[in-house]
């Protein structure tokens, strides 16, 4: 992996709080699957249930006042853009 590709994933494993073990691996869950001929499917299904359990988890500690139906569609809102 070059360095282009780890300074560019710093920003985000800081935003997360978390420090990604196999950066290459983030990188290519990251890389959407037109970018290159691999087929990055499953990678993509990874990546966005990750998406939704981080953003999931972020929800539910930042809006106690929240019912369950309105975390799903603040859920679904944030991640779909």
């Amino acid at each position: 992996m070059n360095a282009r590709a780890v300074i560019e994933t710093a920003p985000l494993q800081a935003q997360l709080g978390y420090t990604f073990k196999k950066l290459e691996l983030l990188n290519q869950a990251l890389t959407h699957r037109s970018h290159s001929k691999k087929n990055n499917e499953r990678l993509e299904f990874l990546g966005d249930s990750i998406l939704n359990c981080v953003v999931a988890e972020m929800l539910y500690e930042r809006y106690s006042d929240l019912d369950e139906g309105d975390l799903s569609r603040v859920r679904a809102n944030l991640v779909k853009q």
